[in-house]
């Protein structure tokens, strides 16, 4: 009873929260992505243990959201203006940032901890989550032979600040960066028919007699993308569960192929359908963030510490950004893809009503696991030798 519960709360929930934002306009107005977030988190802290969503069904649900998410939005966007420089350089800004902050995090944090050497591995591992993700922060983990006890006290605490960020982002973030950075003179945070993504709600009809035809083509293309995709990060993998840089590079990869198909040039509908899997993955998310669950106890240094990261990396990151002129709606995607990972991009889109950026935001999470394991244990080595 409880599974047929959890897919009905999953799949019904954000289909009537985007149609009710059609019909009440406060919704749209604080985005019908903060009210599915605040559905969820009420959901996972107010209802009794055992009478919530089934976990096992909300983290499956979560888990499939991204991958049909991405192809879908990635379909229905312009992408011939796209060129991997912007996001080279938008890059190398989020990654100085994160070096400055973790670096000199550690010299501000490793007295109150106690341990320069051990402080020197959470630096390292610290590193590797906000350039790349969960994935290099247990392969660092490995190379640095930190204490299994050390290791839960960062995946707790960093549930807690990365979930604090993302709060930020949903409830100021398009605000803060928006005002903080300059816009591009040509973005003009449309799609390509000039409708606002906010009123998605309005257009989310795929199986209309207009649209049919292409929607369960691009539906069809997409299973077929995340099949191939997740297939291959099986095989890449070595134990057992998928090798995230695989599955989101052929995701992002086959899905720009797709684009270019003449049916797909054509429709806006898969970004819209993308949209409706983006807030599914959201009130997943949410439903998720059991806060009776959380380890609290821990070493607090090592939350404080991560905390400073993400403030001080944000900070410093605008700062580069005013100078070389990047745009709030880049910089907060990229953000977001470096600090929460790329499975949060299209998420972060959606909030801006840019979907422009979606492509440049994977390019920069696909980048930061690439070279996040390379990064993590470079800055161990070097912080050892001053520990």
């Amino acid at each position: 009873m409880r599974l047929v519960f959890t897919l009905l709360y999953l799949l019904l929930v954000p289909f009537l929260v985007m149609k009710l934002s059609v019909r009440y306009r406060w919704i749209e107005r604080v985005s019908p992505m903060t009210v599915l977030y605040g559905i969820g988190l009420l959901v996972a802290n107010v209802l009794p243990e055992g009478y919530g969503v089934d976990t096992k069904v909300n983290n499956l649900v979560s888990n499939v959201a991204v991958p049909l998410a991405i192809p879908l939005m990635l379909m229905g966007c312009r992408l011939a203006g796209w060129h991997v420089g912007k996001a080279a350089k938008v890059f190398a800004t989020g990654l100085t940032a994160v070096l400055v902050a973790s670096v000199s995090g550690y010299f501000i944090f490793r007295n109150s901890y106690g341990d320069s050497l051990g402080f020197a591995q959470v630096c390292a591992v610290a590193t590797g989550i906000y350039t790349g993700g969960i994935p290099n922060m247990g392969a660092i983990k490995q190379a640095v032979a930190m204490p299994d006890e050390t290791y839960l006290y960062i995946t707790s605490y960093d549930l807690i600040v990365t979930g604090l960020y993302l709060v930020f982002i949903i409830f100021l973030g398009k605000t803060v960066f928006r005002k903080l950075l300059p816009a591009k003179k040509d973005d003009n945070i449309q799609n390509s028919n000039g409708h606002d993504i906010e009123k998605a709600a309005e257009r989310i009809n795929p199986f209309d007699h207009e649209h049919r035809r292409t929607s369960l083509l691009a539906i069809l293309l997409t299973l077929l993308i995340a099949a191939i995709s997740y297939a291959a990060s099986l095989i890449a993998s070595s134990d057992g569960s998928p090798n995230m840089t695989v599955l989101i590079l052929l995701l992002t990869t086959l899905a720009i192929g797709a684009s270019f198909l003449p049916p797909m040039r054509k429709q806006e509908q898969s970004f819209d359908i993308g949209l409706y899997f983006v807030y599914v993955f959201c009130l997943a998310v949410a439903t998720a963030c059991d806060v009776r669950q959380m380890d609290l106890v821990g070493s607090l240094p090592i939350l404080y510490y991560l905390g400073y990261i993400i403030a001080a990396s944000l900070m410093v990151q605008v700062v580069l950004s005013r100078i070389m002129k990047i745009d709030g709606d880049t910089v907060m995607v990229s953000s977001v893809a470096l600090i929460n990972s790329p499975p949060f991009v299209p998420m972060a889109a959606a909030l801006l009503g840019n979907k422009e950026v979606v492509i440049t935001g994977i390019t920069i999470g696909l980048l930061g696991y690439m070279v996040g394991n390379y990064i993590g244990i470079l800055i161990f080595n070097l912080l050892a030798t001053v520990a």
